[in-house]
């Protein structure tokens, strides 16, 4: 189960960097329209949620450390800050909807928390990777911590 639960966070992983890309493909679409990051918003609401909804269920059956199991499930909220922030931003767009000065500002914080989901999902592929292929002890360590060293 923890090769699953590593596999699925390295899933994860990749669709929050793909998201990036995304946005890119969205933001340089000509025209642009609504119709735009429509591939964004489905990995970021569908593919992401459900992998780390799915990577959480992993870690807990694989009996990971109960930090690590929040951490695997952090990107769902974070996913719903990204939510709260584009609805905040929108409410200081001027009578006509178009942006502020305020509005960006609080919009810019978007791209913010999508790196915090990035860096995220990279510590929890990292973690479950560890949990899932440990390294064996090395004699320098095993003698550093006053274990014996076997004889090879």
């Amino acid at each position: 189960m923890r090769k699953v639960y590593a596999a699925v966070a390295g899933l994860m992983l990749v669709a929050a960097i793909v998201q990036i890309y995304l946005a890119a493909v969205g933001a340089f679409d000509k025209p642009q329209d609504d119709s735009s990051f429509i591939l964004h918003s489905m990995n970021g609401s569908m593919v992401i949620p459900v992998l780390s909804l799915v990577a959480t269920a992993a870690a807990a059956a694989a009996k990971a450390p109960g930090r690590l199991i929040g951490l695997t499930i952090l990107p769902v909220g974070l996913i719903i800050v990204q939510s709260l922030i584009i609805g905040l931003g929108s409410l200081f767009d001027d009578s006509a909807g178009n942006t502020t000065a305020t509005s960006l500002a609080i919009l810019g914080l978007h791209a913010v928390n999508g790196m915090l989901i990035i860096g995220v999902c990279e510590v929890v592929f990292r973690r479950a990777r560890q949990l899932a292929w440990p390294k064996p002890a090395t004699e320098a360590s095993s003698a550093a911590e006053g274990r014996p060293v076997s004889a090879s």
